[in-house]
C-alpha cells in the first residue's frame, strides 16, 4: 500500500497527490482545511461549466475489457457521444470507466474523467479527453452527480452502490427532479432490486411502494439512448432549495 504522504500545504493551489488524515485536521487549523475543500468545489464547478449536456456513467473499476459489461459500456458511450453529442462523464479510472471513456473518445466525442487519488489507483485512464483530479470523495461525488441529463449504472461494487443510492435519495426526497436512472445489465440488477424490494418494502416497509420505479433496468443500448434523448436538458440545479 502507498505511504500516506502529507506535505503540509493546505491553502492556495490544491496538491491532489496528498493523502490527508484525521490527525492532520486536528494538527492544522480548520480554516486552512476548509479552504482546501472550497478550492476543490470551486474548481469542480468551473470545470463542469464546459460541459452543459452530459451523461454520467458509473460501474466497477475491476471489470476487464473482455467482459460483456465493458464491451457494452464502450458501445453505449460511443452512441451517446456520436448520436446525442453529449459529454460522457465518469470517474476517470479503469474498468467500466475506461470503457466509457474509450467509447466516447473513439466516437469523436467528449470523454470527461473526474479522477481521485487512491493508494491503488492514480491518474486518469488514457482515453479521457479532459479530466480533473480530486482529493476528496465527497467533492468528487458532488461533481459526478451534478446536473447530468441522465445517470447510467453498470455492474459495480461499493462505490457504484454509494452513487446509486445517493441519486435515488435525491430523487425520492424531491431534492432533484426525476432524472433518468438507468441500470444497465439485467442479469446483475434484476435480482438485486427484487431482493431489496422484498426486504425494504414487503418485510420492513422502510420505503414506499414504487420507490424503485425511479430506476429502469435494461440491456439495450437503443432503449438507453431513447430514454436519455427524451429527457429534458437539466436545469434543476438552478432551483435547488
Amino acid at each position: 500500500m502507498a505511504k500516506n504522504h502529507y506535505k503540509g500545504n493546505l491553502s492556495g493551489a490544491v496538491d491532489h497527490d496528498t493523502f490527508f488524515t484525521r490527525k492532520h485536521i486536528h494538527d492544522k487549523d480548520i480554516a486552512s482545511h476548509l479552504e482546501r475543500i472550497h478550492h476543490e468545489f470551486e474548481d469542480g464547478f468551473h470545470f463542469l461549466q464546459k460541459y452543459p449536456r452530459s451523461v454520467t456513467i458509473f460501474g466497477s473499476s475491476m471489470l476487464s475489457e473482455d467482459s460483456k459489461p465493458y464491451q457494452m459500456a464502450v458501445e453505449l458511450s460511443a452512441s451517446i457521444a456520436r448520436d446525442l453529442k453529449y459529454a460522457v462523464v465518469t470517474g476517470g479510472g479503469p474498468g467500466i470507466m475506461e470503457a466509457c471513456s474509450k467509447g466516447a473518445k473513439d466516437a469523436g466525442g467528449q470523454s470527461v474523467g473526474l479522477n481521485i487519488s487512491l493508494p491503488h489507483e492514480h491518474g486518469a485512464n488514457p482515453y479521457t479527453t479532459d479530466h480533473m483530479k480530486f482529493a476528496y470523495f465527497f467533492s468528487r461525488k458532488t461533481m459526478l452527480t451534478f446536473a447530468a441529463e441522465a445517470y447510467v449504472f453498470f455492474p459495480g461494487g461499493f462505490g457504484t452502490f454509494d452513487e446509486l443510492f445517493s441519486i435515488l435519495t435525491l430523487i425520492q426526497t424531491g431534492k432533484i427532479p426525476h432524472v433518468p436512472v438507468i441500470l444497465f445489465d439485467s442479469d446483475f440488477w434484476t435480482p438485486i432490486i427484487k431482493n431489496l424490494n422484498a426486504m425494504m418494502l414487503d418485510k420492513y416497509q422502510t420505503i414506499d411502494p414504487g420507490d424503485f420505479d425511479i430506476c429502469r433496468i435494461t440491456d439495450s443500448v437503443e432503449e438507453t439512448i431513447r430514454i436519455i434523448s427524451d429527457a429534458p436538458v437539466s436545469e434543476w440545479w438552478r432551483v435547488i432549495n
